[in-house]
């Protein structure tokens, strides 16, 4: 096992980088490892069990390449797979996703919110507590989103067809008079220009993205984390850049996606490395590393 000196994020593919973009604003001085598992996009779509195998592989690998937090970068994945994880590696500190129903509930003026998740988030524990604890008798508009995920690794984020599918999915809350939207996957940030004009000025979207930044700040600066920031323009041990990319899927198309959600750095992104499943195993494509 390397030094722990990173951190290690990861998602069915690009949505994750919704959370990255907001952790590398408030942590700059941070390396982070980031791993999209596009063998499988989407989770929202897969058994939970299925999920959960892909997580334990994933996080075995940023372990093992000296992750010291890992960071759940997907709403599904935290549904089916935050608790599996921390019972299977009590030792390692996990940033998970949750939809932000709570401060969706405590702003809303009208009585409703909205909820947009993938099946999967919606199926898991996790979103049934959240309901519980934090409704107050506030109603909850919950809508399922097939196609949204596939639309953002796509890259068409303001295509017709994209639109046409948001219009479907925007009207029960439309109807329902809701004013505060919950964006409950990593992907649909980059849908939320597109998803603010169809829901017009009434509606507040809340993005998790800069509460999960916080609350990565927050667990690196525990004690049970003693390598929290590191020096300006550190490299990462074994690697010649700052943040690392890697996909279990198309490199090329991998770091053409990067290239259409808002790269928050200046310069180009660095270069995306090629990782396979081997079993339920994840390893370097041999030519890479």
């Amino acid at each position: 096992m390397k030094e722990r000196r990173f951190i290690g994020m990861f998602d069915s593919g690009v949505g994750g980088l919704s959370v990255w973009r907001e952790v590398v604003r408030r942590l700059p001085h941070e390396a982070i490892l980031y791993l999209a598992d596009q063998a499988h996009v989407p989770y929202g779509s897969r058994s939970l069990e299925e999920v959960c195998k892909f997580a334990e592989g994933i996080t075995r690998f940023l372990l093992a390449q000296g992750a010291k937090v890992i960071v759940i970068a997907s709403n599904t994945t935290s549904a089916a797979a935050l608790n599996f994880l921390r019972n299977l590696f009590p030792d390692v500190p996990f940033v998970g996703m949750e939809p932000a129903l709570k401060p969706a509930v405590e702003s809303t003026r009208t009585g409703a919110v909205g909820v947009l998740a993938t099946p999967a988030t919606f199926q898991g524990e996790l979103y049934a507590s959240l309901m519980e604890r934090y409704t107050n008798g506030v109603r909850v508009v919950s809508q399922a989103c097939p196609g949204l995920v596939d639309a953002v690794e796509a890259g068409e984020l303001d295509s017709p067809e994209t639109a046409a599918l948001l219009k479907k999915y925007l009207a029960p809350m439309i109807r329902g008079e809701i004013d505060q939207l919950v964006l409950g996957c990593t992907h649909y940030p980059f849908l939320q220009p597109l998803i603010e004009q169809l829901m017009g000025p009434g509606t507040t979207v809340i993005d998790p993205a800069p509460s999960i930044a916080r609350h990565v700040t927050h667990v690196l600066t525990q004690q049970t984390v003693k390598t929290a920031v590191l020096t300006d323009g550190e490299h990462l041990p074994n690697f010649p850049c700052h943040h690392v990319f890697f996909t279990s899927g198309d490199v090329c198309a991998f770091t053409e996606r990067i290239r259409t959600v808002r790269w928050p750095l200046a310069g180009d992104p660095p270069e995306v490395r090629a990782v396979c499943w081997q079993a339920n195993r994840l390893e370097f494509v041999a030519h890479d590393v």
